[in-house]
């Protein structure tokens, strides 16, 4: 695949040298261009060359400024193609003409379709939409300033399958499959996400320079391409010691604690669900299985549900799988012959530089075989489930590992510049938005940053009508990063969570916004997992925004609170659309001493009615509705299911 790649780059180039024309990389043959608006078509050319393209029978000519830039803008047309484009001596084929929709944001908007594959095997497997392109953009980072294009990718406005969308966003796949579903035309989308990466770092410096001033001089610090460069070799040479040292030092290797006649038996015995080990350097673990006669020497899946942090996993000795870091679910696949009747061993070597080695619990941990192997079904038949209990022992133990990893992908402004900025003004139908687990432990100057954001976002395509739809972060439990032991007791008792205040941040932004929307998933979550899988309905979530913001404006999302007002000593909300009957849980009311206290509710039509001793004798009340990481037992929904977002208002009732 790689030559391939760079074999296609090359014959790109060369065709292009013999024109006197650059492309962006956004302009390959399979792409798909926006419907019904001005499509820009830009590049670069020797200073005052003419450019002419030929597109739909018709051609157009611009010539090249003093810089060699150029830029067309055909007109507006229909959905249709395939078309082919000649610019120079270069041709791009098979373009069609559809909706291009921008996905943004971190790690939840980059979860594959192989994460998610056993929530949706049999769509995934059957699905192929030639009138569907994916186009992944190539991570990369600049602090010196914006970028005219992007690196060249592998993903580039291929067709929907599941072989293409192996690698790709789930929430792409799925959201590029809704939209088609709906307007039948032909979708392209675009992702544009990198993992861990908190909102700073795709703003334009021009939005941050003058309220935030210190951001941007982080960024200047990070403009000594010597500095950088000799911090992340620094890094990789005490990474590579690091693991020389572990290695040498570990007596689990040197004995060969994987092998299944080892003696493990003075080992000491652990429960999984409240073990951990907060230590650096290697801890093993083994579970001793016996395999009956008919599923001996049968191929199988080791599901290990997901683990802190590093593992590296055998059976019988021989290693199946190893997994760098904690979020991936372990799914190893076990090879025909390996398993036998009788007694199998399966070892896990744990690698941890920081925090608590733990196995997380909901998760699956078993042997499956035959169609169960690939299946999230919840009843699984031909299974073998693991025991809690396993033996473990330490084996090296280390010092922390120095670390001087610049991750200019943190830094504010280098997304801006380096992936985002060279996009524009390539035409879109709308942009979603989904991030900020990494801005949580300080939320409060979210909804600023997440307006730069928009605005800086807006005046790259200089569109100020551009639709965002924010997609509000999912209930999560973010006490699984820090508490032990596990599992532990949902948060009952008022908490001023970090989650919450940033979901409140997305809220109001949205609210605010007329051509935002915002998606509310607080009930797609787990609690024990940053990466829910549920990625089908976050698009169709994503989906129903869009509706409402470009086709239909009477479409209903989440319910929202309209008006209030306290009487008869009951706090009384009104809805904008009727929501699901009954008793309803995480509300809180608190008086001017801002000390909140949980609060009965109920549902009646589009009301809420909630009653606190507090309406009778404070003003303002502050109400607060599912105020938590993870507000599991939050229930207002509406009458087709959508959950309400989590708020806070203030209620002046004197």
């Amino acid at each position: 695949m790689k030559k391939i790649t760079l074999f296609f780059v090359a014959l790109l180039c060369t065709s292009l040298a013999g024109a006197k024309v650059i492309l962006p990389q956004l302009f390959q043959s399979g792409m798909v261009i926006q419907r019904g608006k001005p499509v820009p078509v830009w590049g670069k050319a020797d200073a005052g060359e003419t450019v002419t393209i030929a597109f739909n029978k018709k051609e157009y000519t611009a010539i090249a400024d003093a810089e060699g830039k150029w830029r067309i803008d055909l007109p507006k047309m229909k959905a249709g193609g395939p078309y082919t484009m000649t610019i120079g001596e270069l041709t791009i084929d098979n373009i069609l003409v559809g909706d291009v929709w921008l996905l943004s944001g971190q790690s939840n908007i980059d979860v594959h379709i192989e994460r998610v594959y056993p929530q949706y095997t049999e769509e995934i497997d059957n699905d192929e939409n030639t009138q569907i392109r994916l186009f992944r953009v190539q991570n990369d980072t600049d602090t010196h300033g914006v970028r005219d294009d992007i690196r060249p990718t592998s993903i580039n406005w291929k067709t929907l399958n599941k072989k293409n969308a192996w690698p790709f966003s789930a929430v792409g796949y799925f959201l590029g499959k809704r939209m088609f579903e709906k307007n039948k035309v032909p979708q392209g989308i675009i992702v544009n996400s990198w993992g861990g990466t908190p909102i700073e770092a795709w703003i334009s410096k021009d939005s941050l320079e003058k309220d935030y001033p210190m951001l941007v001089k982080r960024v200047q610090f990070f403009q000594s391409d010597d500095y950088v460069k000799e911090q992340m070799q620094a890094n990789m040479l005490a990474e590579r010691q690091w693991q020389k040292m572990l290695q040498n030092a570990d007596p689990g290797i040197q004995y060969n604690w994987t092998a299944t006649q080892y003696d493990d038996s003075g080992w000491q015995a652990i429960n999984q669900n409240n073990w951990g080990w907060r230590g650096t350097g290697t801890i093993w673990l083994r579970q001793h299985i016996n395999i009956d006669k008919m599923h001996a020497g049968k191929p199988a899946r080791l599901l290990l549900g997901t683990l802190f942090d590093r593992d590296v996993t055998y059976l019988n000795g021989q290693q199946i799988g190893q997994t760098g870091y904690q979020y991936p679910p372990r799914r190893y696949d076990i090879p025909e012959g390996l398993l036998r009747e009788g007694d199998n061993v399966i070892t896990i070597r744990f690698i941890n530089k920081y925090g608590v080695v733990h196995f997380l619990p909901e998760k699956p941990y078993l042997i499956a075989f035959g169609d169960d192997r690939c299946s999230q079904n919840p009843m699984p038949k031909d299974v073998i489930p693991l025991s809690d209990m396993w033996k473990m022992q330490v084996g090296a133990e280390m010092p922390n590992c120095p670390s001087g990893d610049v991750s200019l992908q943190n830094i504010p402004t280098t997304l801006y510049n380096a992936v985002l900025y060279p996009l524009a003004p390539y035409a879109l139908s709308g942009v979603v938005w989904y991030q900020g687990e990494s801005n949580t432990g300080d939320p409060a100057p979210y909804a600023d940053y997440l307006k730069k954001l928009m605005g800086s976002w807006r005046s790259c395509w200089q569109d100020q009508q551009m639709p965002f739809v924010i997609v509000q972060l999912a209930n999560y439990d973010g006490r699984q990063q820090t508490a032990f032991p596990r599992p532990m007791t949902p948060q009952l008792m008022p908490v001023n969570s970090g989650w919450a205040q940033l979901r409140e941040a997305q809220r109001l932004v949205a609210k605010s916004d007329s051509r935002a929307e915002l998606a509310v998933i607080n009930d797609l979550g787990e609690s024990v997992d940053i990466h829910p899988l549920r990625k089908k309905e976050v698009a169709e979530r994503i989906s129903l925004c869009f509706d409402r913001l470009l086709y239909n404006n009477k479409v209903k999302l989440a319910p929202e609170v309209i008006a209030s007002e306290v009487n008869d000593g009951k706090i009384f909300l009104t809805l904008d659309q009727p929501v699901q009957s009954g008793k309803l849980y995480t509300f809180e009311v608190a008086g001017d001493d801002g000390k909140f206290q949980n609060a009965d509710a109920t549902a009646e039509g589009n009301r809420v009615i909630i009653s606190s001793p507090l309406a009778s004798h404070h003003s303002p009340l502050i109400i607060r509705y599912a105020w938590k990481d993870n507000p599991i037992a939050a229930n207002v929904r509406s009458l087709k299911g959508l959950p309400m977002s989590s708020f806070e208002i203030t209620i002046n009732n004197k």
